[in-house]
């Protein structure tokens, strides 16, 4: 019966033509062609779970995604053009892009761009040689209005060193009749002279931004960019960072040393973690930083990108400042057919030119509809791993160990998930290696007990008993290293990175900061929230201040001045969490940036309120304060869950605009009770006001900065900070302490309530740019007063 129904089905469809089937594969002798199916889209480019075959789509004018890959060679500035089959159904005859084809319904995008390359082409090259440029929507209507085209777009680009022999490429017949190169120049010249021999597309409108981009990358000012990226960098003020160590057996000094060996695959794993070829990428920026000849242009690239970790500015919500054509030429010997005398096409290991908001955690083409749906589709187990820390997403046609084979050309839209342990292996092992030697000869028992917990993190994916062993943690070599923070994650928030912080205990300082630990089921009790949010059975956090020797890994761009952990939900629950702080770090901040934008930024009355200490200790209660509040949560429908599930990708900067602000609530109540001195109550809402600015800086893109413009303006808003004409900012001590509360009232609330669409409305409303705010940014830049720090170490 179903033969029939086929036979019937292709012999209603024997006037199409065939570009339009796709091979259907029956058993290993038989193999049937079906008309291929699309995807319909809505008008926004959203799945609507509808499928079409491809001749009613353009019939009825259905949104459907396609793919175009363009392949330059950078030697002679050339586009690769095809000629179109005189037997399409559009625009045949006609030269065009290097490749392009629709996306099958279950498909994937770079999935499908590869295999278009492939079929129409010859050529066979992994995903990193694809860079995503953008999404360009396709309107037009042909053949008499029978073929009406609402098409979007994933434009590719290719980079290779030189051009491929036109008789290494193997061409569909049935596709394409000819390729042919040409320069990027002449052809946006046949194209805006509507030269009839070409499909037609815009110069200078919306998909004008391919040329746009080669024109920048190829025939742009290397002089202004240049310029451009000595403004950047000089945004950081080199500090370097030293650690008494002194006080160090020679056990523990043995140990620094094989952990600060370890801490170093952190960083390669992080590199990786963020884009696939980040590290090839680095070792290119460093091999031409440092060979005979190298410009100063080559120092600076490396530099900036030492400071970010990566080929985007976290300074400028991620908006690269190199491209793939400062990137590694990889050799692809086996990418097209053998030609003599050409040993093989070369590629730019590519990526996008604006930081993907998932990183490197899940396919770079998934959308945060596809994965929402493939929840849906599976077990609660199955999506528990998904959506935990320590796993990476990956499409079939990524995994190829026996247990997972790869994926055909088609339907490529189910996902993996992978294990941390299994997916950075290569670097864990040394890791692990190196640890259990430093563990071997540690003196501190507590230190030994957390470095064998963690080794055997790494390899079990399992990290709940080294986390547990590192909150009880007492030595004096101080260490924090692994996937923790979740801020890379921008899609959900969910993938943690890894990163590394080694530091010397700083006794005296530790023993007087300990106050906060002691308070903060006294300070949950009095959160101004309703009671009924309030947790029980609050754990006094352990508080440790160390002397940061070394960092790595996940610690880029901004530099954090303490950290509160662990994330995990159990172990916050069981325990409550601890942290560390970083003086050397914050007097480095305070000195170099606090200061000089007080001078700018504060009302002259009241610049002598800023103090370190006022600062320091506002830093100490905020990470308290990160573990006080709603974490695990019941929502009204009774289900249980966590605000970070429900918050999502808004998690990250809501959760710090709490911390700092009931930070700051939390000040004043100690201070009330006696338990800090009065000459507090002025200088840590001044200094309070003056770190606003210090964070908003780092950019609205990045959790700190988006949160700090909440309060900022909030507070403004309610009076408690106030502006003058001057453009100088003070503090109204009658008001502020009320307009912290009220704030820190809104955030709690919608916390508790697992309320994203309440923390979007906030975010939106007070998470911006001001003019207040946008101008007291331009005149700390133009007094240059930097951004952030830079440190270095100088370890023995």
């Amino acid at each position: 019966m179903m033969w029939r129904l086929a036979v019937t089905f292709l012999l209603k469809m024997e006037d199409h033509k065939p570009e339009e089937y796709v091979e259907l594969r029956v058993d290993d002798k038989t193999t049937m062609k079906v008309e291929e199916h699309f995807d319909v889209l809505d008008e926004n480019g959203n799945l609507t779970g509808k499928t079409k075959a491809r001749s009613a789509v353009h019939r009825d004018g259905d949104f459907h995604r396609a793919v175009h890959v363009w392949i330059f060679a950078e030697s002679t500035k050339e586009l690769l053009l095809q000629k179109r089959s005189d037997d399409k159904d559009s625009w045949a005859g006609l030269w065009d892009i290097s490749s392009a084809g629709h996306i099958s319904a279950g498909d994937a995008s770079l999935n499908s761009a590869r295999r278009e390359l492939a079929e129409e082409l010859g050529v066979t090259l992994p995903a990193e040689a694809f860079e995503f440029l953008f999404v360009y929507l396709q309107q037009s209507v042909t053949n008499e209005g029978t073929f009406v085209n609402n098409e979007y777009n994933d434009v590719y680009l290719i980079t290779t060193a030189d051009p491929i022999p036109l008789e290494a490429f193997e061409l569909q017949e049935s596709e394409v009749s000819a390729v042919k190169y040409m320069p990027y120049r002449e052809y946006i010249e046949a194209l805006r002279k509507g030269d009839p021999a070409y499909v037609d597309y815009e110069t200078d409108g919306p998909y004008g931004k391919f040329f746009q981009t080669l024109a920048e990358r190829y025939d742009g000012d290397a002089v202004k960019r240049e310029e451009k990226l000595k403004k950047q960098v000089a945004r950081y003020v080199p500090v370097k960072l030293t650690a008494e160590m002194g006080q160090l057996s020679k056990g523990d000094k043995t140990a620094l040393e094989k952990i600060v060996e370890a801490a170093h695959q952190m960083d390669s794993i992080f590199l990786e973690q963020l884009w696939g070829t980040n590290p090839a990428l680095k070792k290119h920026l460093m091999d031409t930083a440092s060979k005979e000849g190298a410009t100063s242009f080559d120092k600076l690239k490396l530099v900036y990108y030492l400071i970010n970790k990566g080929p985007w500015s976290l300074l400028d919500d991620g908006e690269a400042f190199l491209s793939s054509a400062d990137s590694a030429l990889v050799l692809a010997p086996d990418a097209v057919k053998k030609v003599p005398g050409f040993e093989g096409l070369r590629y730019r290991a590519a990526f996008p030119a604006t930081k993907p908001p998932g990183s490197n955690f899940y396919p770079a083409d998934m959308s945060k509809q596809e994965f929402e749906e493939w929840k849906e589709s599976h077990c609660m187990e199955k999506v528990a791993e998904a959506t935990g820390f320590f796993t990476v997403i990956r499409r079939p046609s990524d995994v190829t160990d026996a247990t997972h084979s790869p994926a055909s050309t088609s339907g490529d839209r189910d996902l993996r998930v992978i294990p941390y342990s299994k997916q950075y292996n290569a670097g864990l092992q040394i890791a692990v290696k190196k640890l259990l030697e430093a563990a071997q000869v540690a003196e501190n028992p507590s230190l030994q007990k957390y470095l064998k917990a963690r080794a055997a993190a790494f390899l079990s994916n399992d990290y709940y008993e080294a986390d547990v062993a590192w909150m009880d943690l007492n030595s004096p070599v101080d260490v924090t290293m692994g996937p923790y923070e979740t801020y890379k994650d921008g899609l959900f928030g969910y993938k943690a990175t890894f990163e590394a912080y080694i530091g010397i205990k700083d006794e005296d300082a530790t023993e007087k900061v300990e106050l906060f630990g002691h308070h903060l089921q006294e300070l949950e009790n009095h959160l101004p929230m309703d009671d009924k949010h309030k947790k029980k059975g609050v754990t006094a956090a352990p508080i440790r201040v160390i002397q940061l020797a070394f960092n790595s890994g996940d610690v880029g761009g901004a530099q954090t001045l303490a950290f509160n952990l662990p994330n995990d939900e159990r172990i916050k629950k069981e325990r409550g969490t601890a942290m560390v702080m970083m003086k050397n770090v914050n007097q480095a901040k305070f000195d170099s940036i606090l200061l000089p934008i007080a001078k700018v930024l504060i009302d002259p009355s009241q610049q002598s309120l800023v103090d370190f200490d006022s600062f320091f200790t506002h830093t100490l209660c905020h990470e308290c304060c990160h573990g006080i509040g709603p974490s695990n949560i019941t929502l009204p429908d009774g289900t249980a869950t966590t605000v970070r599930k429900e918050l999502q990708e808004l998690y990250s900067p809501l959760e710090e605009a709490k911390a700092d602000i009931v930070g700051l609530w939390a000040l004043h109540y100690l201070l009330d009770k006696g338990f800090l001195p009065a000459s507090l109550e002025q200088s840590m809402y001044v200094a309070f006001l003056a770190g606003c600015f210090r964070s908003v800086r780092f950019g609205l893109a990045e959790a700190h900065g988006w949160g700090q413009a909440v309060q900022f303006n909030f507070l403004l808003e309610k009076g408690g900070f106030k502006s003058n004409n001057d453009g100088t900012f003070w503090v109204d001590f009658g008001k502020v302490r009320q307009a912290v509360e009220d704030l820190g009232h809104v955030i709690l609330t919608l916390q508790a309530n697992g309320d994203k669409e309440g923390g979007r409305s906030l975010l939106a409303k007070y998470g911006v740019l001001t003019p207040e705010l946008g101008g007291a940014l331009e005149r700390l830049k133009a007094v240059e007063v930097p951004i952030d720090i830079a440190p270095y170490f100088d370890l023995p």
